[in-house]
């Protein structure tokens, strides 16, 4: 039997069938609520439950703790009504009229940055464009049926390539492919753009971005966004690694910083090799930030990289003041972790 679905506070209301989740009826009929991996796993899309009771499909228990259900939390992209149901949830207006499409591209150039990541230049159709924000993804169609989730490192403005930075994962399926038997000019198809992770353009606020690894890439594409726009917000990127090898592109942020008054880059490295004499900062890259700041309430923060660090961030950012609302996330979890 169908179910009514409410969305408060904008009364719409949508009818659902019996194999939707919330988040696949409410984007279905274009109420674009937050969301990231639609997995289960990201709690992105997390909203308040207010009338009505839901079952699961399975999903990480992180991103709905038992605090969470009992305080009427509810998991939107896993959760299927049990009846009719009410919800609370913001529209996120900006990406409304974006265009979700499933494309074929080429693939134009693989470059091997360093010794794990790689950077995909990924060519549209002639007279194909993709309309995206600065921070979304595109899921690539795997010849089997399977999805690999990857941001968008290229702005909106620098888009006669789409750039993704691959990270080789062993045993990963696309990464292996990536790494040893992908040739320029082979043709993928995906799906996209997804996702609520973007700049947020209606603010003054200063910004504090915080990657960790590839995470590096959804930031590359909102700094160069701000800058191609000129926003004099002040910006500072904190990018986390393990050892200078691991940085794979720190050129790019430094020369930024170079250019722009209004931007700082400070990379983080929690086990440089003794053999690399790194000058740096040390530690947990979201251990530097509250080094640095005594009082978040008047920033912004995009976060985004391995779920332990972005959950780390959003814990201990809000309790240095920042207001929930100002802290914007995507955790890249790998195939297995969706699972």
């Amino acid at each position: 039997m169908p179910k009514q679905l409410t969305i408060e506070p904008s009364k719409q209301l949508i009818t659902m069938q019996d194999d939707e989740t919330i988040l696949q009826a409410a984007l279905r009929e274009g109420f674009n609520m937050p969301y990231g991996c639609r997995n289960g796993a990201c709690g992105a899309c997390k909203g308040k439950l207010l009338c009505g009771e839901v079952s699961y499909k399975p999903n990480q228990a992180t991103a709905l703790s038992a605090a969470d259900a009992e305080s009427g939390l509810a998991l939107f992209c896993c959760a299927y009504p049990q009846a009719d149901i009410t919800i609370e949830c913001r529209e996120i207006v900006a990406t409304k009229d974006i265009q979700i499409k499933t494309l074929p591209c080429r693939v134009q150039k693989i470059e091997i940055v360093s010794h794990d990541v790689a950077v995909l230049s990924l060519k549209l159709p002639t007279n194909e464009r993709l309309q995206f924000l600065a921070g979304q993804y595109i899921d690539i169609l795997m010849k089997d049926g399977k999805k690999r989730s990857f941001s968008l490192a290229n702005a909106q403005h620098d888009d006669e390539f789409l750039q993704l930075h691959i990270r080789h994962v062993a045993g990963g399926e696309f990464s292996e492919h990536v790494f040893s038997t992908m040739k320029e000019r082979e043709i993928l198809r995906f799906n996209g753009p997804l996702g609520s992770f973007f700049l947020r353009e209606d603010s003054d606020k200063p910004i504090i971005f915080i990657a960790s690894g590839t995470g590096f890439a959804p930031i590359k594409s909102m700094v160069e966004h701000a800058l191609h726009k000129g926003m004099q917000r002040q910006m500072i990127l904190y990018w986390g690694c393990r050892s200078m090898a691991d940085l794979y592109m720190p050129s790019l942020p430094s020369q930024w910083q170079q250019a722009h008054s209004n931007f700082t880059f400070i990379p983080v490295l929690s086990e440089p090799k003794p053999e690399e004499s790194w000058p740096g900062r040390v530690g947990l890259v979201h251990e530097a930030v509250l080094n640095d700041f005594a009082d978040l309430s008047g920033f912004q923060v995009y976060a985004c990289g391995a779920p332990v660090m972005v959950e780390a961030a959003h814990t201990t950012f809000t309790a240095r003041g920042l207001p929930q609302e100002e802290f914007f996330s995507d955790a890249f979890f790998l195939a297995k972790d969706l699972k």
